[in-house]
Parts: C-alpha cells; structure tokens; sequence
C-alpha cells in the first residue's frame, strides 16, 4: 500500500481530533474541501481571468487532430502519407500523437468543441489536483501547497491548449510523483505507462529524463559519500538507470517504432524550427501570465540550492535542466513550474516553520504564525472525508452553460470569430485551391476537410524547414513569393487583413479582392489574356 499523506499543522505537530469526535454527517460530507478547490483553480483560471472557453481554442491545431482521428476510425489504420495537404500530397507523415487524436474524434463525436474543450479542462483540472497531492507530500502544509499548486496553475496557462500535449502534462506529474514515492511496485509500472504516453504525445521523453535525472542524483550522492551510504546510493542509482532503460525501450512500442525517434530527434535539433515557431520562442515576459512564472523564477533557485545543500542532487539537476529550457522556449514553462513546485513548496515550509524560533522581523513571524494556524485548521477540515459533489455540480454547470445558444462569449466553446475568418469561409468556392497561414490552414481542415486540401497547416515537422521557408517567404512577400504560388496553381489567397501579403495583393494587378470583413480578405487570381 502506498504511504498516508502526512498529517500536521504547518510546524509538525499533530492536530487530528480526538478518534470519538471525528465523525462527521452525511450533510458535512457535501461541503466543499480544500480538494475541491484545488481542482477547481484551472476552472476559476479559465473563466476568471482568462478568455473562457475560446482560450482552449487559441491554436488551430485542434481541428487537424480532430480530423486525424477521424480518419483513423473510418479507415482503422493510422496514416503513413499525408491526407491534408495539395503541395506535399502522399508524402510521408508520423501521425505521431494518434491516440490523443482518437481520443480527440470520440468526444468531438459524442459532444462537439463543446465536449473537447471540457475535456480539455478536466485533464488541466486532474493535472494540478496530483501536482497539490504531491507538493502536500514534499511540504505538510495544506496552504503553501494549495498557493504554489495556484501559482504553478496560472503560469502553465500560458500553453493551455485543447491539443496532446495536456497529457505530457499529466503524465509528468505520474512520473513526478511515483519517483518520489520510491515505491517499488508504482516504479515497476512506469515502463507500461510510457507505451501509453509514446502514443498520446511526442513529450514521452520527458518521462525519460525524470528518472534519469533521479539515478544521476544518487550516483552524484553515491561519489561524494562513503561507507553503506556510498553503497546504497550506487544501487538506488543503477535501479533508476535501469529504469530509464526500461521506459525507453518502452517507447519503441509505437506504429512506426524507431523511425519516430528518428523523426523526432530531427525536428526537435533542427535550428529552423526554434526561429519560426512561436511556442519555440522564448517567453515574453509582457505577457500576462508571466508574473507567475516570474516568482518561480526567483524560488527553484533558492530551493534548488537548498535541496543541494541537503544532498538532494536529483532535485538542483531537474530544476537547473528544466528553468533553463523554460527561459530558451515558452513550451517549457509549464514542465519547469510542475517539476519546481514540489521542492519549492517544501522549502517555503521548512522556512516558515523556523521563523517563529528566530528574530525575524515581526510581520514575518506574524504570517508564518498565520501560515501555521491556517494550515493546522485545513489539516484537521482535509481529515474529514468528502463526497466532492463539489466538482461534480461545478463541471455539470458548466457543460450546461457552455451547450446553452444564449450562452455569453466566454462560455461558447467555437474559435474566436474575431481571430478566425468565419465569415470569409462562407465566400470560398469549392473549388478553390486556397493559399492562407498554417494557423488558419488548421481552421480549413477542421471546417473543410475532406472536401478542401490545404497549401499549409501547424504540421511543421510534416512540412519541414525548406518549405516553411518557402511559405513565409510568401507570408512576408519576400524573394520568389510570387512564383512559389504559381508553381502550386494558388488561385485563391485568404489573407489576414493589414498583413504585408495583404497589402501586396490589394496593388497587384493580377490579384482581385472578393471578400473583406476586417479579419479575413480573399483573393482571387485575374485570369490572364
């Protein structure tokens, strides 16, 4: 059986009520817990503070998986060649993340946008209500893992897309927390979880480097140590590599077994990807989700070192590799902050446990005299068992919401008409061999597809860097634009208005514009004389 949480109130004592008074009413099972809130932090996110529903839709890229695994289920196979586009036809492809786009095709099927966004959401939600379950573990205190899971929460929402990489997310936080339990039976199941996590999202790796950073830690543990520790830590160390070896050869079950590595090891090295890309970015920290990413930026560190100190090597490797990706691409940022919140949490702990004993300043004695009292009182509140009908009744709310017409904007779960040309698609032909961005390329896959290929989708592995070169040499209207959309026969352009291919347009003669709602302009080539 794997451990109890610990219970305490914030400084090691113990608050749990007498056995004759701990139980509780049916009625009090109802009520809310700190759980319940916990799970519903992303919910509040998401509809609080951010753009509802439509945030979940931000990217394009959700309909082409959506389609793919449509595809799948009509032909009951997984595609090998493209099935999307005019200018790359029966070129190979690695539908690399099929399963999440099944997934994605039944519950479009069940519920439409509607049911992928709330499942979108549910797994965001069970993502950070493990993350609190594990930073409690780390720090015993109820309040400081409920506020570093929340801060944890608001940061990642920078990345919270309704696409495959939700479950890298979830499966961080398994890995995360079954190495951290260093419970032999939960460790054992870590290669059979990975089959899973290869075919859900090409993330898989990041489960890879989890344990190898914890069999470098007790390596690290094991050449700076003598005696039955040395001996102990060289063992614990090989066990964690042989696991890492074990996941790893886990990951060649897969449709395309080692070509996906290949593939993958290609895309993700190649310089051009980290150029053009904007979640290979770096992060803007204009942005307004970076001011929770900004203090975990100032605590890894401290906490990092403070692991070090206590020779937990494997935690200063994980947040030293894992804070550097963040800053060096945005897609990082959410891995950074769930592997940092644990050891973070544990150290704001272990500090406000020894301030009352210290002459710090009165108003720091007072809080952690707050933080202590606060988290005795959720303590004995957490011990008390829950129905969590909370959560239930909040997510039946909202699906009612989000499936009423009358329903305002943050609840409607559709891409923001205001960002996608939803107009302008009702003036395309049917005939019409489209050239748009990649972004709205997914728009016409999802809308259109199989009737409409495409010049360009978010495909960008598919494509490759010499072609991507080629479509923002026409984006921009740079080079030899003009004759890479004859060589495709582009007939029509879908462009954003106020774009310099717009511009472009709107002064060539051999272009005539047909359709402009301030969003989206379309273009349809003069036939010549």
């Amino acid at each position: 059986m794997s451990p109890a949480l610990p219970v305490h109130d914030g400084f090691g004592k113990d608050p749990r009520p007498d056995p004759r008074h701990a139980r509780c009413s049916k009625l009090a099972r109802l009520l809310p817990s700190l759980l319940d809130f916990v799970f519903l932090t992303p919910v509040f996110l998401i509809f609080g503070r951010m753009n509802g529903a439509r945030v979940l839709l931000g990217d394009g890229d959700t309909g082409w998986h959506i389609r793919t695994g449509e595809w799948i289920l009509a032909h009951r196979q997984i595609p090998t060649h493209d099935i999307f586009s005019y200018t790359r036809p029966d070129q190979p492809w690695y539908a690399w993340e099929w399963l999440s786009d099944v997934l994605m095709a039944l519950v479009h099927k069940a519920g439409g946008l509607q049911a992928v966004v709330l499942g979108s959401i549910l797994l965001i939600c069970l993502t950070f209500t493990l993350l609190y379950r594990l930073v409690l573990r780390r720090c015993r205190n109820p309040a400081i893992a409920y506020c570093v899971t929340a801060v944890a929460a608001a940061g990642s929402a920078i990345h919270w897309l309704a696409r495959p990489h939700l479950f890298t997310l979830l499966f961080v936080v398994i890995f995360y927390a079954a190495l951290e339990t260093r419970h032999p039976r939960k460790l054992f199941y870590l290669p059979l979880v990975m089959v899973i996590w290869t075919n859900l999202h090409g993330g898989f790796f990041i489960g890879i480097v989890l344990v190898g950073a914890y069999a470098a830690g007790e390596w690290t543990a094991a050449l700076l140590s003598e005696g039955p520790r040395r001996t102990a830590a060289f063992a614990q160390g090989n066990l964690y590599a042989a696991l890492a070896a074990a996941c790893f050869v886990a990951t060649f079950v897969n449709p395309y077994t080692w070509h996906l590595h290949r593939h993958l090891l290609e895309y993700l090295t190649h310089p051009a990807y980290f150029e053009g890309i904007q979640e290979f970015l770096p992060i803007s920290f204009q942005h307004p989700l970076a001011r929770f990413y900004e203090p975990m930026l100032f605590l890894a560190p401290a906490a990092a070192f403070w692991h070090l100190w206590r020779r937990q090597y494997s935690v200063f490797i994980l947040i030293a590799l894992w804070m550097h990706l963040s800053l060096l691409a945005v897609r990082n940022v959410p891995v950074f902050l769930l592997i940092a919140a644990p050891p973070v949490g544990a150290a704001l702990a272990e500090g406000f446990r020894h301030v009352p004993g210290h002459a710090a300043a009165k108003w720091l004695r007072n809080l952690a005299e707050a933080a202590g009292r606060t988290s005795a009182m959720l303590t004995r509140t957490g011990l008390q068992p829950r129905w969590h009908l909370v959560c239930v009744l909040a997510f039946l709310l909202l699906a009612v919401r989000m499936y009423t017409p009358a329903a305002g904007p943050q609840f409607q779960a559709e891409y923001d008409p205001a960002v996608y040309p939803k107009q302008a698609l009702l003036d395309l032909r049917s005939t019409d061999r489209v050239f748009t961005d990649d972004e709205w390329g997914d728009y016409l896959i999802y809308h259109s597809h199989p009737a409409r290929k495409v010049f360009i989708d978010g495909r960008s592995d598919f494509y490759g860097p010499e072609f991507e070169k080629q479509y923002l040499d026409i984006l921009h209207t740079r080079g030899q634009w003009r004759k890479t959309l004859d060589s495709f026969h582009v007939d029509t352009i879908l462009a954003r208005a106020e774009t310099p291919l717009c511009s472009a347009l709107t002064e060539s003669p051999g272009w005539k514009q047909v359709h402009n709602d301030g969003v989206a302009v379309i273009f349809h080539r003069v036939p010549s004389l």
